[in-house]
């Protein structure tokens, strides 16, 4: 390997580490999360269940996905494992107003990343912005003070 593409490597992956190491403190009460599209909205957390190594982490996302309008929506996911995307995959699908929980694992690593959309009807076609679910680590809300009282 040339001395060019180790320094590409190491500077693509070395992030990879730290976010790793810090997802696993950040994310153990759970991160949250948020899609929507048109009338339909999923939310919940997010988190890690370490495994006996780094590389055999499960990424566990709960949550819902709400509906206050007419028409079925769906929410999908898809993971791309050590630079492999894998094929898209429905969550559930809401028809009508209501809610539906959502519950899914998927393996993860520190090249994983994995995101969440919904779409309109159950097709992956007419779909609203992907949002992340391996982003690491969350910035917190900066504590209020009482400075102004």
């Amino acid at each position: 390997m040339s001395s060019r593409t180790l320094q590409f490597l190491t500077v693509a992956l070395a992030p990879t580490a730290t976010v790793m190491l810090a997802a696993t403190s950040s994310s153990a009460a759970g991160v949250p999360w948020s899609a929507s599209h048109v009338t339909a909205t999923a939310d919940g957390t997010r988190s890690l269940e370490k495994g006996s190594s780094i590389l055999s982490s499960t990424l566990v996302v709960q949550g819902e996905l709400k509906n206050t309008g007419p028409g079925c929506y769906s929410l999908w996911t898809t993971a791309i494992h050590d630079f492999a995307p894998t094929p898209a995959r429905k969550l559930a699908t809401q028809c009508g107003p209501g809610s539906t929980p959502v519950s899914f694992n998927t393996h993860y690593a520190p090249t994983t990343t994995a995101s969440a959309y919904i779409c309109k009807d159950e097709t992956a076609r007419n779909c609203g912005q992907r949002v992340s679910l391996t982003t690491w680590p969350i910035k917190q809300a900066a504590p209020t003070t009482a400075a102004a009282e």
